[in-house]
């Protein structure tokens, strides 16, 4: 799958472009429409997360694109707290997100950030995320949520809130299909997927406010989520985009916080992750670190994570579910340039009606050399 190597060049690119004389206007806008999809990727993460992030969703675009020719552009929510380092990659890769008010996208993706208010309308960037919620409606064929971006978004739709849970839902959680929606095509009907959260949201509060839930799990509740607006929101609780060690990373983070006495709770291991020789040294490690707390138990974790067997088991789902979205916007795309094709896939319910909306595309993309 191209993607563009400087995202924020690509949005300055495509400003000039829109500036620039018709006849090369439309001979570019049509190229692009016919051969690409535009994605962008709001990226809230923290500092130590953000690249992480950008090749997280990078590498999962890539193997999800099935032939789908994908430009991702990067911006940046105004209010998150950075460092300035932080502050420094920003600017050399990411354009502001006050550059979408004048444009569209395809799609966006929007990730959670790390909260610093019990009341989410109290974050630094809400008054931002609030019009990127009204904009991405009007402005997008689909848009995805994530996590903590799911809760806040269905705070500003619905009323709802989210609520804590019983523990942190951490780990890799068994999670079942509910429906036989489109973005589900593919998939086995029991899968996994990795969770990270404190907070969660009532399927009963989803339900009476018109969501449909596409996937739950018994041990961490619900996991994806859908809502028809202008444009369709789709919300994973999960993180289908997590690498094989995310959550391992994670967890050596917290561990660190504890020993530097940053938090009083040492974190519990991720639920169905580790091998179980790993498991138990970490266990020991968990117990001597209640005695006592010292830099150099954090390096023995660092070190057992290193020699640890992850299996990323989620990989090919992740894969399954962007690339059913990938095909529903561009669908979406060549049915708002083509209106009189009635066969194209504008509301796809299920799975015949996406099979026959890529064997569609595949038919077109060879016509055009593709």
């Amino acid at each position: 799958m191209p993607l563009c190597p400087n995202s924020k060049r690509c949005s300055h690119d495509r400003q000039r472009v829109m500036q620039a004389g018709s006849e090369k206007h439309q001979s570019v806008s049509a190229e692009r429409s016919s051969r690409c999809i535009s994605i962008g990727l709001i990226n809230n993460m923290p500092d130590a997360a953000l690249e992480a992030t950008e090749r997280q969703f990078r590498s999962l675009l890539s193997s999800a694109s099935d032939g789908i020719t994908v430009r991702l552009s990067l911006y940046s929510l105004t209010g998150v707290p950075r460092t300035e380092s932080g502050r420094r990659h920003i600017a050399e890769h990411y354009s502001s997100v006050e550059e979408l008010w004048d444009t569209r996208l395809d799609g966006l993706i929007v990730t959670g950030a790390e909260p610093r208010a019990d009341d989410l309308k109290d974050e630094p960037y809400w008054n931002s995320f609030t019009r990127v919620l009204e904009w991405a409606s009007a402005n997008t064929h689909s848009t995805i949520f994530s996590c903590l971006a799911a809760h806040a978004a269905i705070l500003q739709m619905d009323g709802i809130g989210r609520r804590k849970n019983g523990g942190k839902h951490f780990g890799v959680f068994d999670c079942a299909r509910s429906s036989d929606h489109w973005l589900m095509a593919g998939t086995s009907t029991r899968f996994v997927i990795p969770h990270s959260r404190w907070n969660g949201i009532s399927e009963d509060d989803l339900a009476s406010a018109g969501y449909s839930v596409l996937t739950r799990s018994e041990n961490a509740g619900v996991d994806t989520f859908v809502k028809q607006e202008k444009a369709l929101f789709v919300f994973f609780q999960g993180h289908p985009e997590y690498e094989a060690d995310t959550l391992g990373r994670e967890y050596r983070r917290d561990v660190g916080r504890y020993l530097r006495g940053e938090t009083e709770r040492y974190p519990s291991m991720p639920q169905g992750y580790f091998d179980e020789d790993t498991s138990r040294t970490l266990a020991t490690l968990h117990r001597e670190a209640i005695c006592n707390r010292s830099d150099e138990l954090l390096t023995y974790v660092s070190t057992t994570l290193e020699h640890g067997v992850i299996e990323n088991t989620w990989q090919s789902t992740a894969a399954c579910i962007y690339g059913n979205w990938l095909q529903y916007i561009r669908d979406q795309k060549e049915a708002e340039r083509h209106p009189h094709r009635a066969n194209v896939n504008t509301h796809a319910t299920g799975v015949d009606s996406l099979m026959s909306s890529r064997e569609l595309t595949q038919i077109e993309g060879a016509s055009q050399g593709q």
